[in-house]
């Protein structure tokens, strides 16, 4: 059964930065696309970054383009996604997720994606 699990997150001052970490099982990660959402307080879920299946190409929304960095650890069947320059913004549940087979594309769209991880909070304040 493919599970999902994220860590990593916590309280994080402006300016700072964190390591979301993402485990799978049941599913060999690196044949997938792979994707990083989240959810802020009273709004709905957001698409923030992404990795295709094909060709490893990473992709981003706006809000955090220049600030999150998405890898793969094929030998450790995980996913990262790198937090910098956080701000009070940023502030969500972080989950992961993966489609149910070949998604032929990196998609920051929650329609594309049936596996989710339990989420990991990231809280941005001083």
């Amino acid at each position: 059964q493919e599970q999902l699990v994220e860590s990593g997150g916590g309280l994080v001052q402006p300016g700072g930065s964190v390591i979301l970490s993402c485990a799978a099982s049941g599913f060999i990660m690196e044949y997938y696309a792979i994707g990083w959402f989240r959810q802020a307080p009273g709004k709905g879920l957001e698409g923030v970054s992404c990795v295709s299946d094909v060709d490893e190409r990473a992709g981003y929304a706006d809000s955090v383009k220049g600030r999150f960095t998405m890898s793969r650890d094929e030998a450790k069947n995980m996913v990262y996604l790198q937090l910098n320059d956080l701000k009070p913004e940023d502030t969500a549940v972080y989950y992961c997720a993966a489609p149910f087979g070949a998604l032929g594309k990196c998609s920051l769209l929650e329609k594309d994606y049936v596996h989710w991880g339990q989420g990991t909070q990231v809280t941005v304040s001083s």
